[in-house]
């Protein structure tokens, strides 16, 4: 089979070290892809190098990796150079999407002329190749990341009401008719889907028509540090902390709104870019806490382990990295039913799962842990111990095993 990502990313690698375990992949189709001592990894060391380290992926997929990197090298340079027209939003030459749909075209021309027997792509970069897989009688597999674009856009304009001095932050969908209808026909070319949480599968009912089964696994956690020591709340506040993209779509109001309401007894820490200008309630909300724009990954999970409790809110989320991130340093996380929460925590024993949307049970979970603080110990370790039981190479195992499956009972 032919696996596909552009860019790649924590769950992608897995994946591919799954399929590589398994001996499922014929070839891996990706933009730029760092090996040791390839030209890539020479660039460690440049203004560039944090952007080739995300591009690592595991040795055993070198052989059969395909690059197609001058699309994909040109948009890194253009956002390094500030050149937005060129990286503009669905029209920009060298934008996000027109690296996706270069990369699915070459995967499409691939498998018109050789031999294949199933392709799996991810959302936004399947579309051409499913059509073609498709006449040649291939298995397609999709991968969806976040949830589906209408129920995002109808519990989002929910959001927006509930806080419309937030609305900046939520500009709402700027993709196009044309964009969201190659969203749907990728949907309903697939012949399995596979989704990161029970939210994200529920989205999906809200398609028009009729799709393939979605199955749900869980993303792995990164290593659990070592254990931690949990100061006593006698003398000193509760530390919280947010980290994520500054939207509502995350729930950064609530978080705002607890932390001012127990303002006496909290102390918030948000880590995060504010990706808009003009909305004074965020902009006024950031200067009564630490706020910190961006951290490189390892100092986030320095941060994390610092902090008492992580608070993500979210409204609208296919995962939740920062959620497992959290739990492997031993700092339980306080999230919601529309996160992969329900999927890896278990409600009071290594973290807490709230309604989203609803401020007053974030506030009454913070509370709960001001009023009984040694929870927190218990919940911290029991959460580390949950990351340890679930490695990301678990999730690439257990992806991998349900390919094969799918696929043997394709061939019977």
């Amino acid at each position: 089979m032919i696996f596909s990502h552009p860019t790649g990313n924590a769950n992608s690698r897995a994946v591919l070290e799954g399929l590589c375990k398994s001996s499922l992949l014929s070839e891996f189709r990706t933009c730029v892809a760092t090996y040791p001592g390839n030209r890539w990894s020479k660039l460690a060391h440049t203004p560039f190098g944090r952007e080739f380290q995300r591009r690592e992926f595991p040795e055993t997929a070198r052989s059969r990796t395909r690059q197609r990197p001058s699309r994909e090298l040109i948009r890194m340079l253009a956002n390094r150079a500030s050149l937005a027209f060129l990286t503009r939003h669905e029209t920009g030459p060298f934008c996000v999407d027109a690296v996706y749909r270069d990369l699915d075209r070459t995967v499409a021309r691939r498998i018109k002329r050789q031999p294949f027997s199933a392709v799996y792509a991810y959302e936004d970069g399947a579309l051409e190749s499913f059509r073609v897989a498709k006449k040649r009688g291939g298995t397609c597999l999709y991968d969806l990341p976040i949830g589906y674009w209408r129920a995002a856009q109808s519990l989002l304009a929910t959001e927006r009401e509930r806080w419309p001095e937030w609305a900046a932050t939520m500009p709402g969908f700027r993709d196009s008719e044309a964009k969201l209808a190659r969203k749907d026909e990728e949907l309903q070319l697939a012949d399995q889907i596979y989704v990161a949480s029970q939210f994200t599968r529920r989205t999906l009912e809200d398609y028009p028509g009729t799709l393939a089964n979605a199955e749900v696994i869980p993303y792995g956690f990164p290593s659990a540090g070592p254990p931690r020591e949990y100061v006593d709340l006698k003398s000193r506040k509760l530390k919280v902390l947010f980290v994520g993209g500054l939207s509502q779509r995350k729930g950064i109001a609530d978080v705002f709104a607890v932390a001012d309401a127990l303002s006496d007894h909290v102390e918030l820490t948000v880590v995060g870019r504010a990706n808009v200008q003009g909305c004074p309630a965020l902009e006024s909300a950031l200067k009564k806490h630490h706020w910190i724009p961006s951290l490189p990954h390892e100092q986030v999970l320095q941060t994390m382990r610092e902090h008492d409790v992580l608070l993500f809110p979210s409204l609208f989320e296919g995962f939740g990295l920062v959620i497992t991130e959290a739990m492997s340093q031993g700092t339980p996380v306080i999230t919601t039913d529309r996160t992969a929460g329900p999927d890896v925590i278990t409600h009071g024993e290594d973290g807490w799962i709230i309604p989203a949307g609803d401020t007053a049970s974030l506030q009454s979970a913070v509370e709960n842990l001001l009023d009984a603080p040694g929870q927190l110990a218990t919940a911290g370790e029991h959460a580390r111990q949950t990351a340890m039981r679930r490695p990301w190479s678990t999730y690439g195992n257990e992806l991998a095993a349900s390919v094969k499956q799918l696929l043997e009972a394709t061939r019977a």
